[in-house]
């Protein structure tokens, strides 16, 4: 099986409908883990294989009583706070502490779930993950009208964003409708990019 990201496309307000699933983003790397009995891969939005930078979440696939999975998730470090540190994921130095934040499975068993929708593949997830050890957890959502309040939540908080996603939908590479992001603009990834484009 080939696999590709599914990309959000940049929206304007949070949608509130029943079939939304709302998400925060961590500030971190997008990452997928593919493992394949013995082996387990990490592979970067930019098609970068990423196995030996991140020992944490490679230990947590393989101690997974499920020999072969793919998930789609974002890799991070979280401050005592609970919060994603972008600075000290970046800087490379604490790659030992780096774990993934789950938030999608696309394959398990050798089946490819990605033609289910998302509320199955969360459903299928939680099964994946239950009871397992540090290293991989599972990004929490919330459901329908909650979405724009737990925006402006995330956006006192100071974190970067929130991801609503079709929880009818299949997952499918490239960017998506069915996947929306609302950006924090006071956010320390927003002036980031600013600063790259300027």
């Amino acid at each position: 099986m080939r696999f590709e990201f599914c990309l959000p496309m940049l929206g304007k307000a949070v949608p509130a409908g029943a079939e939304w699933f709302h998400e925060v983003k961590y500030d971190g790397y997008r990452l997928r883990v593919e493992r394949d009995g013995d082996r387990v891969r990490l592979i970067t939005k930019g098609g970068y294989d990423w196995t030996r930078r991140f020992p944490w979440i490679v230990e947590a696939a393989l101690k997974n009583r499920e020999q072969h999975f793919v998930i789609d998730g974002e890799a991070v470090i979280l401050g005592v706070d609970g919060i994603s540190d972008f600075d000290a994921l970046h800087s490379g130095k604490h790659n030992t502490e780096v774990q993934l934040c789950a938030f999608d499975v696309l394959a398990t068993g050798g089946d490819d779930l990605r033609a289910l929708p998302l509320s199955m593949r969360k459903a299928n997830l939680e099964r994946l993950l239950r009871g397992r050890p540090d290293g991989i957890f599972i990004n929490p959502f919330e459901t329908g009208a909650i979405g724009p309040d737990l925006f402006r939540a995330a956006c006192s908080m100071g974190l970067e964003e929130l991801v609503s996603k079709r929880s009818d939908r299949p997952y499918r590479g490239g960017r998506s409708k069915n996947w929306l992001k609302v950006k924090n603009r006071s956010h320390p990834a927003i002036v980031r990019v600013k600063e790259a484009f300027a």
